[in-house]
């Protein structure tokens, strides 16, 4: 668990981190640099979903030896899917991060919604519905790693 106290905002008991793979932890189905670490360095706090359509066909072998639970979507109704996804989870105990239209609603459903900011750009209701706005996934990942950057940017 990670627990981040945000002063006038709230007390985060984070247990889920649930991430889009496409436009958020990768580009053109390779994951970014950098990614598995961050990836691997959350693990121990935090039990990491990546959802995904998988449009390139890569996401299994790009995330074959990280310790993430990979679902891929069937086509349609995706942005419903990935909100489903964090309420069985929980989404009072839940962080998620997306840049694309059908990630709006999980992001809305998450304690904490980071839209991520990456050459693929962010829907406009994707980044309403979000707490946090970070310039690209390393950005966001170390929002969690280094917690006093998150309470920096959403305490009151």
């Amino acid at each position: 668990m990670l627990a981040i106290d945000v002063p006038g905002f709230k007390e985060l008991r984070l247990e889920y981190l649930v991430l889009d793979y496409n436009g958020t932890l990768a580009c053109h189905g390779q994951l970014l640099a950098g990614v598995r670490e961050k990836l691997a360095a959350l693990a121990p706090h935090l039990e990491i979903h990546i959802l995904t359509a998988d449009t390139f066909g890569m996401a299994q072998d790009q995330v074959a030896h990280l310790p993430v639970r990979l679902i891929v979507l069937p086509p349609g109704k995706q942005a419903q899917a990935k909100c489903d996804h964090v309420r069985r989870l929980g989404g009072e105990r839940t962080a998620a991060l997306g840049n694309g239209r059908n990630d709006r609603l999980m992001l809305a459903e998450a304690v904490l919604g980071i839209c991520v900011l990456l050459e693929e750009g962010v829907a406009v209701e994707t980044l309403t519905a979000a707490q946090v706005v970070a310039p690209g996934i390393l950005a966001a990942l170390d929002l969690l790693l280094v917690p006093n950057s998150l309470k920096a940017t959403l305490r009151d």
